[in-house]
């Protein structure tokens, strides 16, 4: 019962990514993201994710850990996409 419970978090927590992933391909800025955050989640997913491979406890959970710690990798990729076209449109705003 406490993996189903587990599962649910995990769902729960996941089910945002995508949202944030469309935004941040679409919007184009990292403007009002914090890379902070980010890499906090991802860490947490990480130690999620060495937890059961340490226990020896893979069920059907551990798949929920890797799509969500896949979906945060590909929003922090984002990120330093959109920095970078942020920093390129301010420098052509200064010139």
């Amino acid at each position: 019962m406490s993996e189903l419970f587990e599962a649910v978090m995990v769902i729960c927590f996941g089910i945002s990514w995508p949202v944030s992933i469309s935004k941040s391909y679409s919007s184009r800025t990292a403007k009002g993201k914090s890379l902070f955050f980010m890499i906090m989640i991802l860490t947490g997913y990480g130690f999620g994710i060495t937890s059961k491979l340490v226990s020896g406890k893979l069920t059907y959970v551990f798949v929920f850990y890797i799509i969500n710690f896949i979906m945060v990798f590909i929003d922090i990729l984002l990120y330093f996409r959109n920095r970078r076209l942020d920093l390129a449109k301010e420098a052509r705003t200064v010139v």
